[in-house]
């Protein structure tokens, strides 16, 4: 379905670096790079530009538009939020989405890797020392630093700095402007390294949905849809939130296939039971 094909990859931030080679080997496709649509008008994450909605709607749009510009019809596109990781509230997460786009056989599949590996932080910072030490925990310089005057305010925005001397100039020179300094981390991919790689992760994903294919009509990107809970407790036989069934679902001709048992259990531990152990 792909081979031979050419495939965008809409980014202006370098992620072919990552996407490409593992694209090219699997699929054979062509890799073009994106030279004309401008990611950023649909949000930045230093805050200039909001991005007013969700990551995966976000996703679909920036694949979309680029391909209408470069007139192709198949291109693959990518979306990160940063923030609370959603089970470990103390601890900043990283969840990034892949998803490729095929408008000649109308298909999208959609993977996604969510991580604590991110260096996603920023402070107010009082002095050149402070400074420093921050910068040394995010992994600067070969991770990119963002300066502002305040958090909430973009008239003046420092981006993609990994040079010390710059580093410190900027600094010194908005802190004797205003009185205060925000610093936070660049975000961008190619000024991340740490993230490239959770994307690098996130296209595998992607790798391996495409490469599952429906059952009954041979369409890659046989998913899940579907969590059932429910899994009967091994003393009392009640049904307990533990994993009863999966349902794949194709995206194109809806076939669906019920797996029981995912995790090879057909009991679950007394333990796990709301009724054994309230």
């Amino acid at each position: 379905m792909f081979e031979g094909r050419h495939l965008l990859v809409a980014s202006k931030h370098d992620k072919e670096k990552v996407i490409a080679p593992i694209f090219e080997q699997e699929f054979n496709v062509k890799i073009v790079p994106n030279t004309i649509f401008d990611t950023d008008t649909l949000g930045t994450f230093s805050g200039e530009i909001n991005r007013d909605e969700d990551a995966l709607t976000t996703l679909r749009k920036k694949c979309i538009m680029a391909l209408q510009v470069h007139k192709m019809d198949l291109g693959i596109a990518s979306e990160g939020s940063f923030g609370a990781h959603p089970s470990c509230f103390f601890v900043p997460g990283d969840e990034e989405f892949l998803i490729l786009i095929d408008l000649k056989n109308n298909l999208e599949i959609v993977a996604k890797e969510l991580s604590t590996e991110t260096n996603f932080n920023g402070k107010y910072i009082n002095n050149v020392e402070e400074l420093l030490d921050f910068a040394s925990q995010i992994k600067f310089p070969s991770h990119g630093l963002i300066l502002k005057e305040k958090e909430t305010n973009f008239t003046i925005v420092h981006k993609g700095i990994r040079n010390k001397v710059e580093l410190i100039a900027m600094f010194n020179k908005i802190k004797n402007t205003f009185g205060k300094v925000y610093v936070e981390t660049d975000m961008r991919a190619n000024f991340n390294p740490t993230r490239m790689r959770i994307i690098e992760k996130a296209a595998y994903k992607l790798v391996e949905k495409i490469k599952t294919k429906c059952p009954k009509c041979e369409t890659p990107g046989f998913d899940i849809t579907t969590f059932n809970r429910g899994l009967p407790c091994g003393q009392c036989n009640s049904p307990t939130r533990s994993l009863l069934s999966i349902i794949y679902t194709c995206k194109k001709c809806n076939y669906a296939l019920d797996k029981m048992y995912p995790n090879d259990m057909q009991s679950e531990d007394p333990m796990y039971c709301d009724y054994c152990n309230p």
